[in-house]
């Protein structure tokens, strides 16, 4: 089978498309015929090396962090699930690989598609739809009835974490381009503010959380419009000491962590503010719930309007290394 593999960190983004033996799988696995992968910015992380100290990977590797498809095998302890059954996942961070023909995936990171979704439309949510779910409930631990900001929301991100926010009795508010106003607002945002006429750290503030997808150069304005007690989760920012302590990592790398992050957390503490960092992981439970709430929101991912083969992989990469991509970058088998 066709796989799409790096044989080292490097800064260069790209992969090699190599020939390599379909998978066995283990009695808890089943075997994914992939119908389209996913490219997300975590893939230039993990080929950069960027995230090593989170999670290192042994060579030759296999990228791709989520897929969709169906099912091939089943494992001999594998309940629930049939050969010929659509399927999707983030996969487990330690054996990711979903740029490839056909990926063994434990049975606990899987959930059934969402039946309103295709597949390349399935493949564009588990990761974003993971990072909504974990960061409201497990980071933010958010109340109903609070506030939640997520400047740069009008991406593939948003359209998970808004719908999930107000399934949870928030108050969304959302900045992004002009094009995605209607889009958001139809996803339940109870308000839009266009980057390019409102400046958010003018017209907000008291806002109980906010979720950054844009990263440092945002930090200080984000802090300045949570309330005292707030907390702020970032998805690009980078890890603190309690990421690593959240992750029960060895005392070399929390020390490490504690060091990298000391400046942002010195700045939130200023703000009585808390600072917190997500790195998503797999979890199939988590996604059956994602699922039930795509059906019923009807959320459609937008995607990037070219779909790639698995020989197309590195031009892929780049539209979302350097580009500005309209919607999820997809690689369809």
């Amino acid at each position: 089978m066709k796989a799409a593999q790096i044989s080292k960190y490097s800064k260069t983004i790209e992969a090699q498309v190599n020939e390599v033996p379909v998978p066995d799988i283990q009695d808890n696995e089943i075997l994914i015929q992939v119908k389209a992968a996913a490219i997300n910015p975590l893939e230039m992380l993990i080929m950069t090396g960027s995230v090593k100290l989170i999670q290192d990977y042994a060579f030759s590797l296999t990228i791709g962090n989520e897929l969709a498809g169906v099912v091939e095998q089943v494992g001999k302890l594998v309940t629930g699930y049939s050969v010929g059954d659509d399927v999707y996942t983030r996969l487990p961070i330690e054996k990711i690989g979903a740029i490839a023909e056909y990926v063994a995936v434990d049975i606990s990171a899987i959930a059934r598609m969402p039946k309103n979704l295709t597949y390349e439309e399935a493949a564009a949510v588990a990761l974003t739809g993971l990072t909504a779910y974990q960061g409201l409930h497990e980071e933010l631990n958010v109340k109903s009835g609070q506030s939640v900001f997520i400047p740069g929301g009008s991406g593939s991100f948003g359209q998970m974490a808004v719908p999930l926010a107000k399934s949870l009795g928030l108050t969304v508010i959302v900045s992004g381009n002009a094009e995605s106003r209607d889009r958001t607002l139809k996803l339940g945002a109870d308000r839009y503010l266009d980057y390019t006429t409102e400046h958010y750290e003018d017209v907000l503030k008291n806002v109980d959380y906010v979720i950054d997808t844009l990263g440092p150069t945002e930090f200080k304005k984000e802090l300045s419009i949570l309330k005292r007690g707030g907390r702020l989760l970032s998805l690009r920012t980078g890890p603190n000491k309690r990421f690593a302590q959240d992750r029960q990592f060895p005392f070399w790398k929390q020390t490490l962590f504690s060091m990298a992050g000391a400046k942002y957390d010195r700045m939130a503490k200023k703000h009585d503010v808390e600072y917190r960092f997500i790195f998503v992981r797999a979890n199939g439970t988590q996604l059956k719930e994602i699922t039930s709430i795509v059906e019923a929101n009807e959320v459609v991912p937008a995607l990037h309007p070219k779909r790639f083969t698995i020989d197309e992989v590195n031009e892929a990469l780049q539209v979302v290394a350097t580009g500005r991509p309209k919607g999820k970058v997809i690689i369809t088998f």
